[in-house]
């Protein structure tokens, strides 16, 4: 497919996308369409965390590969993290161009694992939500690196994709965003005060599976990845004293 016909035929299905469903199919055939096998959207990883599976958004990685790589804590280990946050372009590489200037070096396990899973050729770019929220997406396979035609063509494709999602996740964001009910308050005031969720459980007489439902929600509508952002939002919001 030649890449203006290419260019036409994605950019009209992103547009059209209205669901994170279909959002995921576009991203996928865009994906295989520039020769890759996966990709994933993650948030920007909080400077404390260290598990893919936790900031992960949306991808077709294989389970198996989320888990070894959450195993293996190779999430702070990759050097690309900081060659992304620098610049909000495409940033492409291989690891089977060693010598490709720039190219950092990677950790043995990373490589191994990569390799693999045929994830030695990869795109990856930052982008911030209109809220300023930040994200990654990432995409992988083994076909060599792309012309600086070919990256400029995937750059605008991830972008409007990711336009539109944005989109639609800021409309999920808005009809869940009413204030945190009393219960999850309580919950998110207690984490606060470093209680564990048994432990709040047994103060607020609840199972700690309805604890962790209540901490879930409040994860959820105030859009963040984990207890910790969640308690420092809340502080900052003065949901919490």
């Amino acid at each position: 497919m030649i890449t203006l016909e290419r260019q036409s035929i994605l950019n009209s299905e992103i547009s059209a996308a209205d669901s994170r469903a279909e959002i995921s199919t576009v991203l996928e055939r865009t994906t295989r369409e520039f020769g890759f096998r996966y990709f994933m959207l993650v948030k920007q990883p909080p400077a404390d965390e260290v598990l893919l599976s936790r900031i992960l958004v949306d991808s077709n990685l294989p389970k198996d590969y989320i888990r070894e790589f959450d195993r293996l804590r190779l999430l702070r280990k990759c050097p690309i993290s900081s060659i992304i946050a620098e610049s909000s372009l495409p940033f492409c590489w291989s690891m089977d161009d060693r010598f490709h200037s720039g190219m950092p070096a990677f950790p043995l396990e990373l490589t191994q694992l990569q390799q693999r899973y045929e994830m030695t050729t990869s795109v990856a770019m930052a982008l911030h939500s209109t809220d300023g929220t930040g994200f990654r997406i990432r995409i992988d396979g083994s076909r060599p690196r792309l012309t600086q035609v070919e990256l400029n063509e995937i750059g605008m494709l991830l972008l409007h994709a990711f336009c539109v999602f944005d989109r639609i996740r800021r409309s999920e964001k808005a009809s869940l965003s009413g204030p945190l009910t009393t219960r999850e308050l309580e919950v998110v005031r207690w984490t606060a005060q470093g209680k564990t969720s048994s432990e709040i459980g047994k103060i607020l007489t609840l199972s700690d599976h309805t604890v962790n439902a209540y901490m879930t929600n409040a994860i959820k509508k105030l859009d963040c990845v984990n207890r910790t952002q969640l308690v420092a939002k809340a502080l900052r919001l003065r949901l919490i004293i």
